[in-house]
């Protein structure tokens, strides 16, 4: 019971390794994919009354539902000293002449989604978040739904409140977003070797398993056969050797075990094949190997000499009522002939 208790505790931690492997490698793949990330370049032109004036290029974060394609606008803040875009009553004021236009909005009060739809219903090909104020460069791919046809961008607050303030003083800014590098995390590199390691490690575990659940039913089994032949050899006859006996003869036969001959008061065991061993001796020798060291006799088996020396018995016992009750049938009618030639004998003499 205790090997038994051994064996089911190591399976059961094979398979919580196991588990935690598959767990593991899903999370790596969902937090790989979380993490992939595009970079969206920004080409920023100023029109200063009628000079075009070209800023240097700044860098954005694509989010994980806006199509990766190059837009270009006139850059549309909402109307009114609130910038958040949070309400549909919001309004842009967009360029006529029917210009493509890119609404800039900062981030909070309200979900993604919402602004980026507002953006979307007012007619804007694009959208462009900044972050809160306080939190310097930092953007991250924003997650949103619906309105998946419209790009949408996270700019540092920075840039954002720059572009902002030359907006308010009468600054036309355009803005070209265009599909930057793709980044992801490490474990988009190293997904393939980690995945070959899983792979290597549940099949090491699983043949690993297999051999120890093989190992632990050969040891159960012996350990069986160990207790039936323990049992098995309880039952078989000990002596204590006297004076006289034969077996204790100098001239007698010697224990094959430990080759020395017999003496009195040594103990001595007799197997079913009516040989005989110094109890010392032949225990340990049927502990291990469980046959007969002369004639190889299994201690476990029943005497091959026993079931047909019955049946022959039976048989015997069965013919010879048949044969004797013939036999005494043959002698009656013998008898009466006799008896009758006899008579007939004594009666021709008699009338002679």
């Amino acid at each position: 019971m205790k090997l038994l208790g051994i064996s089911a505790w190591r399976n059961a931690d094979k398979s919580s390794c196991l588990l935690f492997l598959g767990v593991f490698l899903v999370l790596s793949v969902h937090v790989s994919q979380s993490n992939a990330f595009w970079i969206a370049h920004l080409n920023i032109s100023l029109q200063i009354r009628n000079k075009t004036v070209w800023e240097l290029a700044d860098n954005g974060v694509f989010g994980k539902n806006s199509p990766l394609k190059t837009v270009s606008g006139v850059v549309v803040p909402p109307s009114g000293p609130y910038q958040i875009a949070c309400s549909p009553l919001t309004n842009f004021s967009r360029p006529t002449h029917s210009e493509t236009w890119i609404a800039l909005i900062m981030r909070g009060h309200c979900t993604f989604t919402k602004k980026i739809n507002v953006a979307a219903k007012k007619g804007a090909i694009g959208v462009i978040i900044y972050n809160h104020p306080g939190t310097g460069n930092g953007v991250f791919p924003m997650i949103y739904l619906g309105s998946e046809d419209i790009v949408a961008v996270m700019i540092g607050n920075l840039k954002g409140m720059d572009i902002l303030h030359l907006i308010q003083n009468g600054i036309k800014v355009v803005i070209a977003i265009e599909v930057g590098k793709h980044y992801g995390s490490w474990m988009n590199h190293y997904l393939g070797s980690l995945l070959l390691c899983t792979l290597v490690t549940v099949a090491y575990f699983t043949f690993y398993c297999a051999g120890r659940l093989r190992l632990a039913r050969i040891q159960i089994e012996r350990y069986r056969q160990l207790t039936d032949v323990k049992k098995a050899i309880g039952q078989l006859e000990l002596r204590i050797l006297k004076e006289g006996d034969k077996e204790a003869d100098t001239d007698a036969e010697n224990c094959v075990v430990c080759l020395e001959v017999y003496k009195p008061k040594d103990v001595v065991r007799i197997l079913r094949c009516s040989h005989i061993f110094h109890r010392l001796c032949i225990d340990p020798w049927l502990l291990q190997h469980r046959t007969c060291p002369v004639c190889k006799c299994d201690l476990l088996k029943p005497s091959e000499a026993e079931l047909p020396v019955r049946n022959e018995a039976e048989s015997l016992q069965a013919v010879v009522p048949n044969e004797a009750l013939d036999t005494t049938l043959l002698n009656e009618e013998d008898s009466h002939n006799e008896y009758v030639l006899v008579q007939d004998s004594e009666s021709s003499s008699m009338d002679e």
